[in-house]
């Protein structure tokens, strides 16, 4: 019976072992070098047509708030209420979905590794 190559690498080349490990570094540093872009980036968003905005950073922190005099009512605190959590969710969602987007845009390059995208 013969003998098949294969091994503790599953018959890899181990030139294509190091090219797999020079990839996944290099997309490691990608994903770091983004992961900082996002934190330090600023997403606005607002609701009842501008009333209220609210802004986050990519670390998931409200850093301003702004509220037109217009809308604060004292007898419809709950009207406020709404539309500051409103824009915080909306500002929150557009900054996940960007993240997201931003690292399946950097995962996409796994496709190289010869199918072994599902492993990382």
């Amino acid at each position: 019976m013969a003998k098949r190559g294969g091994g503790f690498n599953g018959g890899m080349m181990p030139g294509n072992m190091n090219n797999l490990m020079k990839q996944a570094q290099k997309m490691q540093r990608q994903m770091e070098e983004k992961q900082k872009e996002l934190e330090e980036k600023i997403w606005e968003a607002s609701s009842g047509g501008g009333a209220v905005k609210v802004r986050v950073s990519g670390q998931k922190e409200i850093v301003g708030i702004e509220i037109s005099p217009d809308v604060v009512d004292p007898d419809d605190v709950e009207m406020l209420q709404d539309l500051i959590m409103t824009a915080t969710n909306e500002a929150l969602r557009s900054m996940e979905a960007e993240s997201a987007e931003m690292m399946n845009d950097i995962a996409g390059g796994l496709g190289g590794f010869g199918g072994l995208g599902g492993l990382f």
